[in-house]
């Protein structure tokens, strides 16, 4: 499967964040680099929008982990956990992210989408019957197949983990993703601002009211 990236496509990236925070939590014991999902994801294009969806515990625990997102550039979407009578519970954003994909898909060349869903094969669907572009990112072992079938290409994490998680062990990190320099601070520190400032958001006025 094969896809054509140029520079001066526009770009959405929808996150499905609990999709790969439990992917990454069950297949690694490790927690993602959200950053470094978006710059390969991205590809070197222009990117319109990144948004995170999450939602928001009952401790507010989570306000770090929003802080951090933001502080790459990656916008927020939170809604509140249902807990219905007898103790279930309910979240997801599944709906929510989909109605924006088919919004954006007027606006955009390309959407991709950080999850591995079945779910969402029928969006993925409508949307590319609108002439946009739709790619996925996530870990492939946890990735449903006929989602991967359906979007014009798919990036399997599964294939490069230590790119993608923060402090993992389970073999060498490549540099090639965000320009990381093991054991050196200032190259360290000067990836982590090219990161920042290569995916920093640039919301256009037709996509503010989303």
């Amino acid at each position: 499967m094969g896809v054509i990236r140029h520079p001066d496509q526009r770009v959405a990236i929808l996150i499905d964040t609990q999709n790969l925070y439990h992917s990454a939590k069950n297949l690694y014991k490790s927690k993602v680099n959200f950053g470094a999902v978006v710059k390969q994801a991205l590809g070197g294009r222009k990117l319109i929008r990144a948004v995170s969806y999450v939602v928001n515990t009952e401790s507010g625990e989570e306000q770090p982990f929003f802080e951090a997102l933001e502080k790459v550039g990656i916008e927020i979407k939170t809604k509140d956990l249902q807990i219905f009578y007898g103790g279930a519970k309910k979240a997801d954003w599944d709906v929510g992210l989909a109605v924006d994909a088919i919004k954006l898909a007027q606006k955009v060349d390309a959407i991709i989408l950080a999850s591995g869903d079945g779910d969402f094969v029928p969006m993925v669907e409508y949307v590319k019957s609108q002439g946009c572009q739709v790619e996925a990112i996530s870990f492939g072992r946890s990735s449903s197949s006929k989602l991967r079938e359906v979007v014009d290409d798919f990036i399997d994490m599964d294939e490069h983990p230590s790119d993608f998680l923060i402090s993992y062990k389970g073999g060498p990190r490549r540099a090639s993703l965000a320009g990381r320099t093991e054991g050196r601070g200032e190259g360290s520190s000067r990836a982590k601002n090219e990161l920042r400032n290569e995916i920093q958001k640039v919301v256009g006025t037709d996509t503010d009211n989303l």
